[in-house]
């Protein structure tokens, strides 16, 4: 995802006007934050949804509104934007499914917020925004912000109190000494997998790059 961004969209971002970009950028990775925020304020409402997929759904929207902005300003952007799209939304997808497998729930749900990518974008393609370099600056920066966003957020944290330490089981003072030592072996081995996982979707992302521009 951080691959993708930095091909495909910082880029495009820069090259029209570097400083309306740069504040997109910024004002973009702001929206992810607030955007972020608002799902976890979603799940505490008493729906008659699943919390999960109402959140996925509003992300998806979001996303989708985005998606179709870029599209709009640069339309020739196809496969370079579906190979953004793509990365973006895959590892999020994943994790999505894997965390409601693990969870005994269907994996059905998750066609909802994929169509709503789709609802959101499809529309807002077909618009006809000013074709001016400061507008085309905004919109590719506040889109690489969102994906920025995002794509940090996955990063796994990997120290200790974080997700993976979480995952390893490790917490300090509430095991032996023996069992805490092999928690911390396990953690550093779930370190590593993190970086080779990253390095591998990068290089991923830049073999199919490679490929368009050949």
């Amino acid at each position: 995802m951080i691959t993708s961004t930095g091909a495909f969209l910082i880029p495009s971002a820069i090259g029209h006007d570097p400083v309306v970009g740069g504040f997109g950028i910024a004002a973009g990775v702001f929206v992810g934050f607030l955007l972020h925020a608002a799902q976890h304020q979603l799940a505490h409402l008493h729906l008659p949804v699943d919390a999960t997929t109402l959140e996925l759904t509003a992300h998806s929207l979001a996303a989708g509104l985005v998606i179709g902005a870029v599209y709009a300003t640069m339309p020739a952007l196809g496969p370079a934007l579906g190979l953004a799209i793509v990365s973006h939304k895959a590892p999020a997808g994943y994790a999505a499914a894997r965390r409601l497998c693990r969870a005994g729930r269907p994996v059905s749900v998750l066609l909802v917020p994929a169509a709503a990518v789709a609802a959101a974008a499809v529309p807002v393609g077909f618009v006809s925004p000013p074709g001016s370099d400061v507008v085309h600056a905004l919109v590719f920066g506040i889109a690489t912000g969102v994906f920025l966003h995002v794509a940090l957020d996955f990063l796994p944290r990997c120290e200790i109190g974080g997700e993976v330490s979480e995952a390893a089981g490790l917490t300090e003072g509430e095991a032996g000494e023996d069992e805490f030592d092999a928690q911390h072996h396990l953690l550093d081995r779930l370190r590593l997998h993190a970086v080779a996982s990253a390095l591998v979707g990068g290089l991923v992302v830049f073999v199919a790059w490679w490929g368009l521009h050949a």
